[in-house]
């Protein structure tokens, strides 16, 4: 059966959307990031770069969220987008994985985490966060979908970071893009959202904030 090592933050949630979407049986297993389990040998087995989501799938093992999605796409012929949206599906992948995911997690960090007051970090992550968000609300004029006439992969991918956009960009959050909220109101509202987001409620993850856990997720502070 499938392992999915799991950490409820925003690229291990996109897994569970897809899990909870498809009805693909797997068992959980929590990896608290907080408490450094991501640094363990036996993990690092799993994924050496140290970091969730990651799966092992009968002893083939894959870790980044858009490498998984992919790979579990493929393997189920589900959610992957019709064969002539091939090149936009990784396009658009690839946009959020390099762009606007990366950039909303530094625009956090140095923002709510980071251990000195940086503004010229602050902002230049800030505004590189809102100006990948005012890409996607310029293309999704007009458009249910990220990719193609139906629901796929790449809306999951960008959902799992529009769940955070209070957090990530502060205020009214997705209020500054419409588009992007009309898109996220409707991808959120899909009763798989409920079920990924009950994914691994029953484990006490640590709450971060002491210095073992700043330690355990920014070891090179240190």
């Amino acid at each position: 059966m499938l392992k999915f090592y799991y950490h409820p933050t925003p690229n291990p949630l996109k897994i569970a959307l897809f899990l909870a979407e498809t009805d693909l049986p797997f068992e959980l297993v929590p990896v608290d990031t907080a408490k450094g389990e991501q640094h363990l040998p036996a993990f690092r087995a799993i994924n050496p770069n140290g970091k969730v989501p990651a799966i092992d799938d009968d002893g083939t093992t894959v870790f980044d969220s858009t490498a998984i999605l992919l790979y579990l796409s493929d393997k189920t012929g589900l959610l992957g987008g019709a064969p002539e949206d091939r090149g936009a599906m990784l396009s658009w992948l690839m946009f959020i994985a390099s762009g606007l995911g990366p950039f909303s997690g530094q625009s956090v960090h140095f923002h709510h985490s980071a251990p000195e007051d940086l503004p010229y970090a602050k902002n230049r992550y800030m505004r590189e966060t809102e100006r990948h968000y005012q890409v996607l609300n310029d293309h999704l004029k007009g458009r249910d979908f990220i990719v193609g006439g139906s629901y796929s992969i790449a809306d999951i991918s960008a959902w799992g970071w529009a769940i955070r956009a209070p957090r990530v960009l502060g205020g009214d959050g997705l209020a500054r893009f419409p588009e992007v909220e009309r898109w996220f109101n409707a991808i959120n509202a899909r009763p798989a959202v409920e079920v990924a987001q009950n994914i691994g409620k029953d484990h006490g993850f640590k709450t971060p904030g002491d210095e073992d856990s700043l330690r355990a997720l920014f070891p090179s502070n240190y």
